[in-house]
């Protein structure tokens, strides 16, 4: 059945306003970053890079997202390791309370940050003390729910993946580390390249499981943009930040997607 024209234009006003909504704030952002004014003025008073030099020659800025980067690498290797197996237990094996461990393992993600970072704070605490808080302790507490996008991710290939293909592996002589290699690693390299970007992605910008997990010598990205947010003399070199944040964000988001769009288009 067909649309009404005004049904249809009502659905593209809604769909402008719904994007409009959506990004022309993070637009201003963009252009304060280029705006002479520390005001933030609008129309811009005028535009420079002045800014931009301060940003990149700013030690707090370099050091911050030096931290974010480790941090997003530690806790992207532990999610594709600790997601791959746990989506192949859940899809490849039947076991009692297989979909209780689903259940366990997307939990992280749907819990409020805050409460994930109080249970996070008090296990540390407990198991290593809260005066050995670090970088490994905020890669920990990424990992948490880092672990649910490849998890998802993975698990989704392989439903559609025929599990007769392993068979016939193993039928042939290969040996379990040959299956993976030549047959089931092929099949799954793009959901693991896309849990990746969006777990590297979620653990970038995190900020609130980060709190409770670090301590004063720690400072993600996303720590020393909140620490300065109220500081005018670094509001400008903030909105630079915030606007190069944007532009990484959407790479790996458009990657991601495109894997997935190849990945659902290639059946077996």
């Amino acid at each position: 059945m067909g649309l009404s024209v005004r049904l249809r234009w009502f659905l593209r006003v809604c769909t402008w306003l719904g994007l409009a909504f959506l990004y022309v704030p993070l637009a201003l952002v963009v252009l304060n970053a280029f705006n002479q004014s520390r005001t933030f003025a609008f129309p811009p008073t005028g535009l420079t890079l002045k800014w931009w030099h301060a940003a990149a020659n700013s030690d707090g800025v370099t050091s911050a997202l030096w931290t974010s980067v480790k941090a997003g690498l530690g806790a992207t290797a532990i999610a594709l390791i600790l997601g791959t197996m746990a989506a192949f237990a859940v899809q490849r094996y039947k076991f009692f309370g297989r979909s209780s461990v689903s259940f366990l393992v997307i939990l992280p993600i749907a819990l409020p940050g805050i409460v994930t970072g109080i249970a996070l704070n008090a296990a540390l605490a407990t198991v290593i003390g809260p005066n050995n808080f670090g970088l490994m302790t905020v890669i920990i507490g990424h990992a948490t729910f880092c672990i649910v996008v490849v998890f998802n991710n993975v698990q989704a290939r392989l439903r559609r993946t025929n599990g007769a293909l392993e068979e016939a592996s193993a039928d042939l002589g290969a040996t379990g580390l040959q299956t993976f290699r030549f047959v089931t690693f092929p099949v799954i390299r793009g959901a693991l390249v896309a849990g990746a970007l969006l777990a590297f992605g979620l653990s970038f910008d995190e900020i609130v499981v980060t709190t409770f997990t670090s301590s004063a010598r720690i400072e993600t990205l996303p720590l020393w943009i909140f620490a300065n947010l109220f500081r005018p003399n670094q509001a400008p070199v903030i909105n630079v930040v915030a606007a190069v944040l944007i532009v990484m964000a959407i790479v790996p988001v458009w990657i991601a997607q495109r894997l997935a769009d190849d990945a659902a288009s290639s059946r077996f």
